[in-house]
């Protein structure tokens, strides 16, 4: 049988294959580790996986990549990000060295709401140009796929505005982007002290016309979700607040994620569950009873160490409790201009073995497969299986574990998006 292209001869084939949905427990210590392992690829699919000598005997391709020595891999799925924002929180950086919490920051008209006021004054095409250099960094660092909120409008037309963006960027690059909106994201300057009124602005206005533009959008063409997600916090939308947003979204067909326990535990765990929300995000406050209900449910844990190490916290989420317990767990770099100005998906599981006593197999599995399924695309990206989109990187490494082991270094050698070698 004649194929695109054989990748063969790879010292280690890290399949991080789960056809049975998201990895739990036991299972997140198995790669799916096949030595001097092969990947047959036509048409931007995967049509089979295996031994070297078997898929050569099989196959003839039209092109060849020889693997030797090199671990080959899944591409990173990063299932929480804030890609797309203008500016940067260079000086707030300093502000938090000196002893200012987020908090602090966010309630002096800083933080969201800074980023805030540079979104709404920017355009379209800044909004794009500005993204895109941190796209190809995500690109170069191994992730060809990752979800992006909106949430820096924070009014109908600028939340729009950051979703057309993400359709423009998603468009141009080969790596895939998922939508959701953040319309929840905080509450606006002229909303302060009127948090009620500023969610019926959401629920009211900016959902249905969020739900309209996605219907029309290449992205409901291709069967790719848009999210609709809310920050519940202190000071941010409570319990209440939070399910009236995410209650609507579900309303007009748009699926439920949730900002949960970052600072404070307000119950948005058990909210998540209950609403069938395809993730819990942050939950470095979550108690025990709530992750006992999260490992219960179908609602994937994303953990973001990235945010802990920038603040200079010693408190990171329980992720080694949460997968011992059976949640499903994901990683994500939280990449933002505040609390996560980071890219890598390769450094977040490094800081996630060293400070969340992670494996680096559950590591792995926590930011491809599981990942994959965090942002409602697990049956066709995520592991290497048959059938499934061929995103695979080359790490210049004979040992998967490597992505943790070492840090501050790219291990990236090529990647490929759909069967295509990309250049680096």
């Amino acid at each position: 049988m004649e194929i695109d292209l054989l990748v063969h001869n790879a010292a280690q084939l890290i399949t991080c294959s789960s056809p049975g949905g998201p990895k739990r427990g036991r299972a997140m210590t198995d790669v799916g580790l096949i030595p001097n392992g092969a990947v047959a690829i036509a048409e931007g699919k995967i049509v089979e996986v295996g031994p070297s000598a078997e898929l050569r005997a099989a196959y003839t391709a039209r092109s060849m990549l020889d693997a030797s020595g090199k671990v080959v891999c899944p591409g990173f799925v990063d299932p929480h990000t804030h890609l797309v924002y203008v500016g940067d929180r260079v000086a707030e950086f300093e502000l938090r060295i000196q002893g200012a919490s987020y908090m602090d920051i966010l309630r002096s008209g800083g933080g969201i709401l800074s980023t805030t006021r540079a979104t709404r004054t920017a355009t379209l095409e800044d909004l794009v140009a500005a993204s895109r250099p941190r796209m190809d960094a995500m690109f170069a660092l191994g992730t060809t796929a990752a979800e992006v909120k909106t949430g820096y409008g924070l009014d109908t037309r600028s939340e729009l505005k950051m979703l057309q963006a993400i359709a423009a960027l998603d468009a141009e690059h080969p790596a895939d982007l998922v939508p959701t909106f953040l319309g929840a994201h905080a509450i606006p300057a002229a909303y302060q002290g009127r948090s009620d009124d500023y969610v019926d602005l959401v629920i009211g206005e900016m959902l249905p016309r969020v739900a309209e533009w996605y219907r029309a959008s290449a992205f409901a063409a291709r069967r790719v979700p848009l999210f609709c997600d809310v920050f519940c916090e202190a000071h941010v939308f409570d319990r209440n607040q939070a399910k009236r947003v995410l209650q609507a979204g579900l309303a007009h067909g748009l699926p439920a994620k949730i900002h949960a326990d970052e600072f404070q535990t307000l119950g948005g765990v058990a909210l998540a569950v209950e609403l069938n929300s395809v993730s819990a995000d942050h939950l470095d406050a979550t108690p025990p009873a709530e992750i006992e209900i999260l490992a219960a449910s179908s609602t994937l844990g994303v953990v973001l160490p990235v945010v802990n190490l920038n603040m200079g916290s010693s408190h990171f989420a329980d992720a080694r409790a949460m997968i011992d317990t059976g949640v499903a767990l994901a990683l994500a770099t939280d990449l933002n201009p505040g609390s996560a100005p980071c890219p890598s998906m390769a450094l977040t599981m490094a800081i996630a073995c060293r400070y969340q006593r992670l494996l680096p197999a559950e590591a792995i599995n926590a930011g491809t497969i599981n990942a994959a399924h965090a942002i409602g695309l697990g049956d066709r990206i995520g592991s290497i299986e048959v059938g499934k989109q061929a995103d695979l990187l080359v790490l210049k490494v004979p040992d998967y574990r490597h992505l943790a082991y070492q840090f501050g270094v790219n291990l990236v050698e090529r990647v490929l998006k759909r069967g295509h070698l990309q250049e680096m």
